[in-house]
């Protein structure tokens, strides 16, 4: 599939800027993000800090714009070009923090909900430090950008730098232990989720060199997540990503912390490749995605970017251009920091679950044993039961869930019970759905041991990883378009959003569309190349449940 053959499924050009130094040898810099935001499908306006003289083998002159032309740059564009997204990069000297971060002040006045990424860049790929040599053993405080940023994106040694206490010299990272101590000092410091980079710091060699890289709030068993990425001989790079007070995704992660892990990728061309992460980010949060999926998408294609990046100069070469990343294997394992799920503290090693037809078609959600009992004895042979218990004592509700089980047998339907996985279990259902919340709480080994298929919701790309990495039978995306039916933390996803998800998930697993999809936009849902839907209202609200699915059925059969 195409995705722009559709004019439904093409989003806005949204406009990012950048805020940083012009690197000369077009591999870094400013040159850098203009060339991922571009890939990215976003529209590139650059705010020169500084500009060097550089190629890929060294850094001869760094020379600060003046502070008329940086403010002058940012009014103009302001004017008529504001942003959706920006990204900060390199800033000369502390004059030029303060001068950004008081502009950004009144910016955040005008436009609140602007993300703003600080890639906090203090030396060149080649080694040479950057900015006001002068000042090279005092680092930046970057303390005036409190409050103003989403996202600061520091590797190992920024890091360290950035969270040594006043007048003390920076000590050196080791284990994950200090890693994360400090990358969450670093959220505390400035108010803001941190991307620690760790792709500077191998921790694995670091515990066969005799370095203690353990902590109690690591996987103990590493070789979980190394062995669904890498192979024996593959190396893990691991990110560490600290939330804070992250709007638009599930309340559990708004401040969690997840280690995002991915085999390391053997090249020396990785020039530029802080530059292309932060600004891959902005690009994606332009477009309206959470944090999170902004996160796992750029780091997708940094990943992408480095395993094709070639030389162009005698030192390292940049990274490649590969577009919106739709590769699995380019995107990070996720992991809890800490751990706050049953299946993150234990070993999931129960496989992939039960498989099903890939086209389910019509998949209804309902909410009695009335309507399910009707759209059974109807032909519907996949349907989800999904109870409201509040009103229920605990006998009732499984009493309720006991004879739908007895239902769907009868009539040898794929039955999902929604939530209720114990019960399911006790009374045989077909399959349970589950949402992302359930997921910490809820004993996937036992599903699996009972025999049980599993449906996952996601919201996202981040969600969508962590459904993925559980290997259900099917995936529900959502929701896509408003819907009265389930309160949500979430903004509708829509249609762009979707035909990206399908993308990436086509070829793994059925993929069922949720949220406000009903006759007038069935044909613009099936564009995106989903092959199955869930209704709710469509079917539950309808006088002739019965008379709507199969008329449901016929108009998502006959689109295109």
């Amino acid at each position: 599939m195409t995705l722009t053959k559709d004019i439904s499924l093409v989003a806005p050009k949204p406009i990012v800027w950048t805020i940083a130094g012009s690197d000369s040898g077009g591999g870094a810099g400013i040159q850098a993000d203009l060339a991922t935001i571009n890939d990215l499908g976003g529209h590139g306006c650059s705010v020169i800090t500084t500009l060097t003289a550089q190629s890929s083998v060294a850094v001869e002159l760094v020379e600060p714009v003046s502070e008329a032309m940086l403010l002058t740059q940012l009014s103009t564009l302001l004017a008529d070009l504001p942003p959706q997204a920006i990204k900060i990069g390199l800033l000369a000297n502390q004059q030029q923090v303060h001068l950004v971060a008081d502009w950004l002040a009144g910016f955040k006045t005008q436009f609140p909900l602007a993300p703003v990424i600080l890639d906090p860049v203090m030396v060149a790929s080649c080694g040479d430090e950057l900015g006001d040599k002068s000042t090279a053993n005092k680092p930046l405080d970057f303390a005036p950008f409190k409050g103003l940023i989403s996202l600061i994106t520091p590797n190992v040694q920024e890091l360290a730098r950035l969270t040594v206490a006043t007048n003390k010299q920076a000590s050196p990272i080791h284990t994950k232990a200090e890693f994360a101590a400090a990358a969450m000092q670093l959220s505390a410091q400035l108010a803001c989720s941190v991307l620690a980079k760790g792709g500077d710091i191998d921790f694995a060699a670091q515990a066969s060199a005799g370095i203690n890289t353990s902590d109690a709030l690591s996987d103990p068993k590493s070789d979980i997540t190394s062995h669904r990425i890498a192979t024996e001989n593959q190396r893990l790079a691991e990110d560490l990503l600290i939330c804070h007070q992250v709007t638009g995704c599930s309340p559990l992660d708004a401040n969690g912390g997840f280690w995002l892990s991915s085999a390391r990728i053997n090249t020396r061309h990785n020039h530029g490749s802080g530059c292309t992460l932060s600004s891959a980010i902005a690009s994606v949060l332009a477009f309206g995605f959470v944090l999170q999926d902004a996160v796992v998408v750029a780091k997708a294609y940094v990943n992408q970017g480095l395993t094709y990046a070639v030389g162009i100069g005698q030192g390292p070469g940049p990274l490649a251009r590969t577009a919106w990343p739709h590769s699995l294997m380019a995107y990070p394992y996720v992991t809890s920091y800490p751990k706050n799920s049953l299946n993150e503290s234990s070993d999931l090693q129960c496989g992939a679950f039960k498989r099903l037809d890939p086209d389910l078609g019509i998949y209804p959600v309902v909410d009695n044993l009335l309507l399910l009992e009707q759209l059974l004895a109807g032909g519907v042979k996949t349907v989800q039961l999904r109870i409201k218990s509040n009103a229920l004592t605990s006998d009732e509700l499984e009493a309720q869930i006991q004879t739908a089980i007895a239902i769907g047998k009868h009539y040898d339907a794929q039955l999902f019970i929604n939530d209720h996985w114990q019960l399911a279990i006790k009374h045989g259902a077909f399959g349970v759905h589950l949402g992302q919340e359930d997921l910490a709480v809820t004993d996937l080994n036992a599903i699996h041991g009972a025999g049980l298929a599993l449906g996952i919701s996601s919201h996202g790309y981040f969600e969508l990883l962590r459904a993925h990495q559980h290997a259900p039978s099917y995936i529900a995306l959502g929701h896509i378009f408003p819907t009265t039916t389930k309160q949500m933390p979430s903004v509708p996803q829509g249609l762009f959003k979707l035909a990206h998800y399908v993308e990436l998930l086509k070829a793994h697993y059925p993929l069922v569309a949720i949220g406000g999809i009903g006759p007038s936009n069935l044909a613009q849902v099936k564009a995106t190349g989903v092959s199955n839907i869930a209704v709710v209202r469509a079917i539950t609200e309808s006088s002739d449940p019965i008379m709507a699915f199969a008329e449901l059925t016929r108009a998502w059969e006959s689109s295109l």
